[in-house]
């Protein structure tokens, strides 16, 4: 495991954001070096607060980052927080636009005081019709159609995770690190508008590009019509679940080698891929017969070998026994208060070894006294700007 790809060492990114969205680009940017300081109000970010699936949310997403406090609704808060600004590269925020304005650290005015800074803006959508609207990951899913398509007819589901906060955060990383390297050359920064509902839209783009090209919409992925003979999920013998597929004609005659099934290869009536997607209705019940009679621990190492797609269909807690989810460096540890936690980095690979871990989640303004002490301010001015003492009172 390397800990030294860190191309955006020397960077400062000054992040003001909360849920996913922004906070992914903070520690998309962190991961790769950059120091990403996270701005919270005097009692911290409201997502560290949350509870069932929202209590991962902010360690998760904040791993590694420094918290410094500010009041930005006084007056000295929001001096502060633009001389703050002046020291940075870029600046990661997912508020509405009118908060910035009233903020004074809108797209405008700081790209007029600052105009090296790269202004990073997460999004519900880019500029247009909706651009003032709510948004939720939720509420784009449905929107754009992904809902439509992941539930059966009439009942249109969200995706299990939040896909689409986190590949916008994604996105707007990849948008810094670009506007990052035409300023090496360019001398000035730019401003980012990222939009959750067009990276939602980005997901549904080839189900939009078939109605395109064949003029009807496909029906959703619980009812889509197979281009495949085998891509299914079935039981074995101890009733576990498995996801098998079939997608080549070499795959088709593997399983049904595998599974005692060479009269299908011998049948005339199944010789072409079509002709085998179109006797599904039959072929799919003698593969899940065949399954049914094994334990997938058995089948696994078969599939394997033979190169056959396959899974198990696994839980997120399944992940923390998975022999390659768990091998050296597949995870990385960090702390949270008197906890530890493992999580995912970023899924790739630099000189063949993933990047060292993401760190540990910062306390609420731990970082107050050296950032802000940097800036100018005295131990008095730190504990008024970061509203410790009007809570005290």
């Amino acid at each position: 495991m390397t800990d030294k790809f860190q191309p955006l060492a020397g960077i400062r990114v000054v992040e003001m954001s909360h849920m996913i969205m922004g906070p992914s680009c903070g520690m998309f940017l962190g991961y790769l070096g950059a120091e990403v300081i996270k701005v919270e109000p005097p009692r911290g970010d409201k997502t560290r607060h949350l509870t069932g699936m929202g209590k991962p949310m902010f360690p998760l997403f904040n791993r590694g980052k420094r918290s410094v406090t500010i009041d930005v609704r006084t007056e000295a808060g929001r001096a502060a927080l633009e001389r703050l600004l002046a020291t940075a590269d870029v600046f990661v925020e997912n508020f509405r636009d009118s908060a910035l304005v009233k903020a004074g650290v809108d797209a405008e005015t700081l790209r007029a005081k600052f105009p090296r800074l790269i202004f990073a803006a997460c999004k519900g959508f880019l500029s247009g019709p909706y651009q003032d609207r709510t948004a939720l990951d939720e509420v784009v899913q449905m929107m754009s159609g992904l809902a439509y398509m992941t539930g059966p007819t009439g009942r249109p589901l969200r995706v299990g995770s939040s896909a689409n906060d986190i590949m916008g955060g994604l996105f707007a990383a990849f948008s810094v690190v670009a506007a990052f390297l035409e300023r090496r050359e360019a001398g000035h920064g730019r401003e980012i508008r990222v939009g959750l509902f067009e990276n939602c839209l980005l997901l549904v783009a080839q189900h939009m590009v078939q109605f395109e090209l064949e003029g009807r919409n496909p029906p959703p992925m619980p009812e889509r019509e197979f281009s495949w003979p085998v891509y299914d999920i079935f039981k074995d013998r101890d009733g576990r679940q498995i996801f098998v597929g079939a997608v080549t004609e070499g795959q088709w005659a593997t399983i049904c080698r595998l599974l005692g099934l060479d009269r299908l290869l011998d049948d005339p009536a199944l010789q072409t891929r079509m002709a085998q997607i179109e006797a599904r209705a039959w072929t799919i019940p003698l593969v899940a017969e065949k399954i049914a009679a094994r334990r997938f621990d058995d089948l696994a190492p078969e599939f394997e070998a033979a190169g056959l797609p396959f899974s198990s269909v696994a839980k997120p807690s399944d992940m923390y026994d998975d022999a390659h989810v768990m091998r050296p460096g597949g995870l990385a540890s960090s702390g949270y208060g008197d906890m530890t936690f493992r999580a995912p980095g970023l899924p790739f690979e630099i000189d063949g070894a993933m990047i060292a871990g993401g760190g540990d989640v910062p306390a609420i303004g731990q970082d107050n006294a050296r950032i802000l002490g940097e800036l100018g301010f005295d131990a008095d001015e730190i504990l008024t700007l970061s509203g410790a003492r009007s809570e005290a009172a």
